[in-house]
Parts: structure tokens; C-alpha cells; sequence
């Protein structure tokens, strides 16, 4: 499959993590009592963003009451609350909040990600479920070519390391800093 299309085709197929499977699609037929009446995506959640971005954003994992079940990173939830309003302030989306899919929301310049593409269980995924999805954000790496990559937290930076293939010893996580290789990507976290 060719294309950021062809890979969220991949993506939204997966059922390599059990664990993952079982818990989202638990949680998509469970749902939160206020949102009883939604219908919940329920299956991996693919990157979302301007096929052009030249920034992309990293964070950890879909909402478990969010991207679950929107099929929208950071949609519908707090985190992309507080996301959205900083993107359109930045001139980087057309509206400041995002609730669901096909809500007319548009991205320019940025694209958005995640570590791992299913809701983990107690927002932890295991090494070995964030190892199964991190062919997909090399591959968003690779088509996307962004200049600059902003990791959300420790997951996203590691994530994003291991998909610019850093070599190891790698920069570790802390706040409000940077890290850039010559001719390389600028990540910030």
C-alpha cells in the first residue's frame, strides 16, 4: 500500500496487540455513561493532519473516551482541548476545537501522531505493543518528511527517536528542550 491513505488503510486493520484489541473494543461497547449513546471507533487510531505538514506532533495513545472513539487523534477529549485552541492560535488549523470526525477541521503544516495507535489499558502500553506500532510512525516519518518533530512526553520522544533512527546512546526525555543532528529532523519535547 502507497500513501498516507494506504497506510491508514494498515493501520485501522491491525489486531497484532491482543491486549490493545481487547481493551479498546471493551471500551467502545462499555462507553463512559454520559457518552452512551455515541458510537465509539473502537480500532486503531491513524495520524490525522495535512498531507504536506512539515511539523509533525507525537503524543502516546489514542483517549480511551477521545480518539477511541472519534478515529481522530486528539479528538473529543481534553488533551486535544488544550492541542486544537494552540494549533489554530499558531494559524495551523481553521477552528480552535475538534469533537469528532468530519467536523471540518483542517490542518496546515502539521500533522499529528502517536506512539501507539490503540488505547492501552491505564494509558500504559507495554515495550512490546509500542515496538508492533512503531513501523507505522517511521513510515509517517518517511512519507511525510517533517522538518521538525514535537514529542509529547516521554513515550512520544522515545518513539520519535526510535523512528528517526537515533543511534544509542539517545538524548533522554526532559522538558522544554531540543535536539537536533546535522541535516536532520529538529525534535523537540
Amino acid at each position: 500500500m502507497k500513501g498516507l491513505a494506504g497506510l491508514e488503510r494498515e493501520i485501522t486493520a491491525c489486531r497484532a496487540c491482543p491486549r490493545l484489541v481487547a481493551h479498546r473494543e471493551a471500551v467502545a461497547r462499555e462507553k463512559r455513561r454520559a457518552l452512551r449513546e455515541e458510537s465509539y471507533w473502537g480500532k486503531p487510531v491513524p495520524g490525522f493532519g495535512d498531507p504536506r505538514a512539515w511539523r509533525l506532533v507525537v503524543g502516546l495513545a489514542p483517549g480511551a473516551h477521545g480518539a477511541n472513539r472519534t478515529g481522530r487523534m486528539f479528538t473529543g477529549d481534553g488533551s486535544g482541548a488544550f492541542l486544537y485552541p494552540a494549533l489554530h492560535r499558531a494559524d495551523l488549523s481553521n477552528q480552535p476545537e475538534s469533537r469528532r470526525r468530519g467536523d471540518g477541521l483542517q490542518l496546515r503544516g502539521v500533522f499529528i501522531s502517536n506512539a501507539v495507535r490503540c488505547v492501552p489499558p491505564g494509558n500504559r502500553p507495554s515495550p512490546r505493543e509500542r515496538r508492533r506500532c512503531a513501523p507505522y510512525l517511521h513510515r509517517e516519518l518517511q512519507l511525510l518528511r517533517p522538518r521538525g518533530v514535537l514529542a509529547l512526553g516521554a513515550i512520544g520522544w522515545e518513539a520519535s527517536l526510535g523512528a528517526l533512527s537515533v543511534p544509542r546512546p539517545r538524548p533522554r526525555f526532559t522538558h522544554g528542550a531540543e535536539w537536533q543532528a546535522a541535516g536532520r529532523v529538529m525534535l523537540l519535547r
